[in-house]
């Protein structure tokens, strides 16, 4: 498989690859099926017809890349190589996924701040925007350790849900006028084995990764 990297924050099509995104038609039929509201429907039209709003950046102790999906027909951007990487490998080869998009658009977060009566804020791009066949979501996947850090240092931001599950109350508050909901995926829904099977049966792909300092 020839494999054509993102440049310049273009993406460009995968040679020798089928993808199975939706036609406008089967669209349509989608957004018709699960009762969204025009706005909504223009708004993930937008999103499907564009690239991703922000390109990826490797940080301290962690490798960002590019994967390319069989079903999108573009490469896919990751910032961490097992929790998101592992995510799309999955939603890639997950028949209830429709599409799914990297970086699809940033939001201002607002939520209280360290003094009383005080709110702070700053902007935010979800990892993914998923189409399910019966649902749609923004996600953002982290790992397990991590939640709960974020949640012990920033406990209005990030959430533990009795019965187990994370959230992110001032994410799902931005995105709520969009009519859409707002997910956090944690890296204990990933089955490991299921993982690894589908790694060693891609292992004639190769990904474009990079580590801090260093782009695709």
């Amino acid at each position: 498989m020839c494999i054509v990297l993102v440049r310049q924050g273009k993406r460009l099509p995968l040679a020798h690859d089928q993808h199975t995104r939706m036609a406008p038609a089967a669209f349509e039929q989608w957004c018709r099926a699960l009762a969204l509201s025009p706005s909504t429907c223009d708004y993930l039209a937008t999103i499907r017809g564009r690239p991703p709003v922000r390109r990826v950046t490797s940080r301290a102790g962690n490798v960002s890349g590019a994967y390319p999906s069989g079903k999108m027909g573009v490469t896919i951007q990751f910032e961490s190589h097992k929790v998101e990487l592992w995510a799309i490998l999955i939603m890639d080869h997950d028949p209830e996924v429709l599409e799914f998009f990297d970086q699809p658009d940033t939001f201002k977060l607002r939520y209280p701040g360290t003094r009383a009566g005080k709110t702070q804020g700053h902007y935010y791009t979800p990892d993914f925007l998923v189409l399910r066949k019966g649902s749609v979501c923004f996600e953002e996947w982290k790992a397990e350790s991590e939640l709960h850090r974020l949640a012990q240092h920033y406990p209005t931001r990030y959430q533990p849900v009795e019965g187990g599950g994370w959230r992110c109350p001032p994410a799902e508050e931005a995105v709520a006028p969009l009519g859409l909901p707002f997910r956090v995926r944690s890296s204990a829904e990933l089955d490991p084995t299921y993982v690894d099977n589908l790694v060693r049966d891609l292992g004639h792909i190769s990904l474009c990764t990079s580590r801090p300092g260093q782009m695709c």
